[in-house]
C-alpha cells in the first residue's frame, strides 16, 4: 500500500520514502508519495527520485497498480532502478502540478456556471475541457469565461471532506458526471467543497487552496459533439 500524501496536502513538493517493490515492467512502488496517479481526467505526476549516492531516476508518469492502494512511479526509458528497501527522496515537478491544480479547480467552477450533466472531461497543463449534456442552446464564450472568472476572483476556500458510500448513495445529486462514477467500495468517498455553497462534488484530484489561485482564464472553444453533447474548452491566460 502506498500512502497518498497528496490527498491530505496537495502542496507537498517532496518527501522521503522507501521502495516497497519494483514490478516486472520496471514500475517503482513506494510506501508513500507526493505523486498523483492518473485518474479522473487528471494526468499522473512527473518528477524524479533521488537515490542514495545522488543518482537520479526521472519519472515519466504515475499510475495506479493492480489496486487503487498501489501507486506506481513509471521511470523514463533507460533510468537506473532502486532496490527494494532502498530509501529515496521523491521530488515532484511542482510547476506542472500547480498548473494542473489550477485547471482542475477551474473546471469545477465551470460545472457551476454550466449546471448540466457532465459527460466527460480532461485536465491539461494550462488548459482543460468539460463535455456537457446540454439541450439545444446558444452558449457565449465570453459570458461563460466572465462568470467563471468572477467565481475564481471571489477567493473561495477549497477544502475536502469525506462521506460514507451509503451517504453518497442517499445523495445522488452530488455526482455531476454521467460516464464516470466516483469509486466506492472502500467505505468512504472524498468530496471537494468550494466556499460554503459554491460547489460540492466527489473528486479524488488535487486542487488549489483558494479559487483566487486559479488566475484568469478564457473559454477558447465550444464544440458540438453530438445532438446534445457540447464540449467547452478553457485556457489559463497567464
Amino acid at each position: 500500500m502506498t500512502e497518498p500524501l497528496f490527498r491530505d496536502d496537495a502542496y507537498l513538493k517532496s518527501c522521503e520514502a522507501a521502495v516497497v517493490a519494483v514490478n516486472d515492467r520496471g514500475g517503482i512502488i513506494l510506501d508513500r508519495t507526493v505523486f498523483y496517479a492518473t485518474g479522473g481526467g487528471q494526468p499522473g505526476d512527473i518528477g524524479h527520485l533521488e537515490l542514495d549516492g545522488g543518482k537520479r531516476v526521472d519519472i515519466a508518469t504515475t499510475v495506479y497498480g493492480d489496486t487503487k492502494s498501489e501507486i506506481v512511479h513509471v521511470p523514463a526509458e533507460g533510468q537506473p532502478l532502486p532496490g527494494v528497501g532502498e530509501k529515496v527522496a521523491v521530488h515532484l515537478d511542482w510547476d506542472r502540478r500547480f498548473r494542473l491544480m489550477r485547471v482542475h479547480t477551474a473546471l469545477h467552477l465551470l460545472s457551476v456556471v454550466l449546471p448540466y450533466p457532465v459527460t466527460g472531461g480532461q485536465i491539461g497543463e494550462g488548459e482543460g475541457r468539460l463535455d456537457f449534456d446540454i439541450p439545444e442552446a446558444i452558449l457565449d464564450k465570453d459570458e461563460i469565461a466572465a462568470r467563471v472568472n468572477e467565481l475564481a476572483a471571489g477567493d473561495h476556500p477549497v477544502t475536502s471532506e469525506w462521506i460514507t458510500d451509503a451517504e453518497l448513495e442517499a445523495n445522488p445529486g452530488l455526482v455531476k458526471t454521467m460516464s464516470v462514477k466516483p469509486p466506492t467500495g472502500s467505505g468512504r468517498v472524498r468530496l471537494v467543497r468550494i466556499g460554503n455553497d459554491v460547489d460540492l462534488q466527489p473528486c479524488g484530484g488535487t486542487h488549489v487552496a483558494r479559487t483566487s489561485e486559479i488566475g484568469q482564464l478564457a473559454v477558447t472553444k465550444i464544440e458540438k459533439k453530438g445532438k446534445l453533447n457540447r464540449r467547452v474548452r478553457i485556457l489559463l491566460t497567464d
